[in-house]
């Protein structure tokens, strides 16, 4: 139970502190995406405060805290660690300027996957990998055509994000993977709805990527419970 304890702790303190200094040092430097014509955005630069490194931080806290306990000291805790400091910038970012950039999502991409690589190394786990390079293909191809079909409902910043998540959750399971992917969806349509109605928000100005994120970590607590439900 201590050494539980330890762990929690100890990532909510490494996802912490890295969001809050990663954060505004990201946004010094991440190029400005091309917008169409007429298309205005809050510069990236802008971003580049304390208080942008104060909420990244807080939320570096949280979800570094809830996946060490959730996760405890295990294979895959470095790759969703190094995820969470991530997120907690990309949600932040997305909020402020409903853009998710690539220039942070791509290298993303690269740091997870190695480190996911070198989980199932250590645990000789190998299905782990090649089921979460499914779920990753699998989640990308089905939010693609989620934007496709109707590409005023999520951006594509919200595909490019969708393979990541989906990645890292099939490493814990097909169950973690769906609990995810779906519980973005539920908590964007519930508290989108909420947040919307008493106007925190425009619904037109909706940033659907922290849902995505939260979704994910959702999918880290709940997925192994429910499927052991499901299973009996």
């Amino acid at each position: 139970m201590l050494e539980d304890w330890l762990v929690a702790i100890g990532a909510a303190v490494v996802c912490g502190g890295a969001a809050y200094f990663l954060g505004p040092w990201l946004f010094k430097r991440i190029p400005e995406p091309e917008l169409d014509e007429g298309d205005t955005k809050l510069a990236y630069r802008a971003l580049a405060t304390r208080r942008t490194a104060v909420w990244c931080g807080i939320t570096g806290v949280v979800s570094g805290g809830v996946l060490g306990a959730s996760l405890g000291w295990s294979a895959p805790l470095a790759a969703w660690l190094a995820l969470a400091v991530s997120g907690s910038v990309l949600g932040y970012v997305d909020l402020r300027t409903r853009f998710l950039p690539s220039a942070i999502i791509w290298p993303t991409y690269v740091v997870v996957a190695l480190l996911l690589l070198a989980a199932s190394a250590g645990s000789g786990d190998w299905s782990a990998f090649v089921r979460a390079v499914v779920a990753a293909v699998v989640g990308f191809v089905v939010f693609y055509l989620l934007w496709w079909v109707y590409p005023a409902g999520i951006g594509f910043g919200d595909v490019r994000l969708s393979g990541l998540l989906s990645g890292a959750l099939g490493w814990l399971g097909w169950s973690h993977a769906i609990v995810g992917v779906y519980g973005g969806f539920v908590l964007g349509a519930i508290l989108g709805v909420a947040l919307t109605v008493t106007k925190v928000f425009d619904r037109k100005a909706f940033a659907f990527g922290p849902f995505m994120l939260a979704g994910a970590l959702a999918g880290v607590v709940f997925g192994g419970p429910l499927a052991r439900v499901y299973l009996g």
